[in-house]
């Protein structure tokens, strides 16, 4: 199968399209975001992401000739709202397809109607393993939340530290972190001195931290999102707490540096962008991004381009038709992207390399890369 090919456009005919996206279209795809409530700032990155990747295939000439239309819904964040709003994508607005710009409560919530509709579903950066397990017309860009978690344990075993402590936010996103981490921490032999929890709102934690300083740990691994991380890795730092910190693609925003300070120096997360990639079609992305937007893309813009994108091509392998027809072509595929190389296995998760970016001068730029493809292993159907 063809690789994703990533074509420079006219910055003034993206830019048209971007800033005329309700004209009408002949084909639509759908997309569910957080525009309000606590997720707001990664549902824009998520829908700036997935505009652009429309509007450069609307560009090129869409799908023969036909232009595709973005339906766009604010799902909150929110389980109980996704739901009527895939049903409205179905019925109402005769979607063929539709990204998720979500995290995986919604994308969880909203996989079983998509599949009971036989709507391909491609998620972003939803990272729950309930996502795909909902059935065949699933797809994920980005690494699962387990298979994350062992590439961080992988890190600390690189570090040449074994003495961890682990900070879980406590939803679908740090559960399956931590679930994935200690099944790599086991492997690499690494030492867990401790495991403390959070909630979501939590932006306090000098409890947390007074127990994190008896346990002494040579490194910590901790989830959470750019509006909780910020403030964790703020407060280790000002408790005088100096060991490396560990986080995951929740860090990766502009916010989390802006929230954090200069404590955000230093801090090492696993993710899908490499920012310093030599690829074309990242830094295709990187650049066009900054011209439509004037501002840096992160993860989340990445993983919904991508997303965005992959749909798009199976359109175009199908002439614009969805159900198993537009499934299967995105199953076949073999992609080059903004996130990297990747591939589908038989379960719909995504084959691809963990990228580990590392705090610096107040930007996010490249530490390392974990490329083990048997600890990288998606679940198969027959292991799932």
């Amino acid at each position: 199968m063809k690789f994703l090919k990533h074509t420079r456009l006219s910055v003034i005919a993206v830019g048209a399209a971007i800033a005329s996206f309700s004209a009408i279209a002949d084909i639509k795809i759908g997309i569910n975001v957080p525009l309000t409530g606590f997720a707001a700032a990664d549902g824009k990155s998520a829908l700036d992401g997935a505009k652009l990747a429309v509007a450069q295939a609307n560009a090129k000439g869409g799908i023969k000739g036909e232009k595709i239309e973005l339906v766009i819904y604010d799902d909150q964040a929110s389980p109980k709202e996704v739901v009527p709003l895939a049903t409205k994508l179905i019925e109402k607005d005769k979607v063929v397809g539709v990204v998720g710009g979500s995290y995986s409560g919604p994308s969880r919530a909203a996989a079983s109607v998509f599949q009971a509709a036989q709507v391909p579903y491609v998620v972003a950066y939803a990272i729950h393993p309930d996502v795909t397990r909902a059935g065949d017309f699933m797809f994920r860009t980005s690494a699962m939340g387990e298979v994350q978690g062992r590439g961080g344990a992988k890190l600390v075993s690189n570090l040449g530290k074994k003495n961890v402590v682990v900070i879980t936010v406590k939803n679908d996103f740090g559960q399956s972190l931590a679930s994935g981490f200690k099944e790599g921490a086991a492997k690499f032999g690494l030492n867990i001195l401790g495991e403390h929890e959070f909630s979501m709102p939590e932006r306090q934690f000098g409890a947390l931290i007074a127990k994190v300083k008896e346990q002494n740990p040579e490194v910590i691994y901790a989830s959470g999102y750019f509006f909780n991380a910020g403030p964790l890795v703020n407060q280790l730092r000002a408790a005088g707490v100096t060991v490396p910190i560990i986080g995951q693609e929740g860090y990766d925003s502009d916010k989390f540096i802006e929230i954090a300070g200069p404590a955000s120096e230093g801090v090492l997360i696993t993710t899908s962008l490499d920012r310093d990639s030599a690829s074309p079609a990242t830094k295709g992305f990187l650049a066009d991004f900054k011209k439509a937007y004037s501002s840096g893309a992160d993860m989340v813009a990445a993983a919904t381009y991508t997303a965005t994108e992959i749909l798009i091509e199976g359109l175009g392998k199908t002439g614009g038709k969805g159900g198993a027809a537009l499934r299967d072509a995105i199953a076949a595929g073999k992609y080059d992207t903004a996130i990297g190389k990747l591939t589908f296995n038989d379960l719909h998760e995504v084959n691809k390399d963990i990228q580990v970016q590392v705090v610096k001068d107040k930007a996010f730029r490249r530490h390392s890369v974990i490329s083990d493809a048997v600890l990288l292993a998606a679940p198969t159907k027959a292991s799932k």
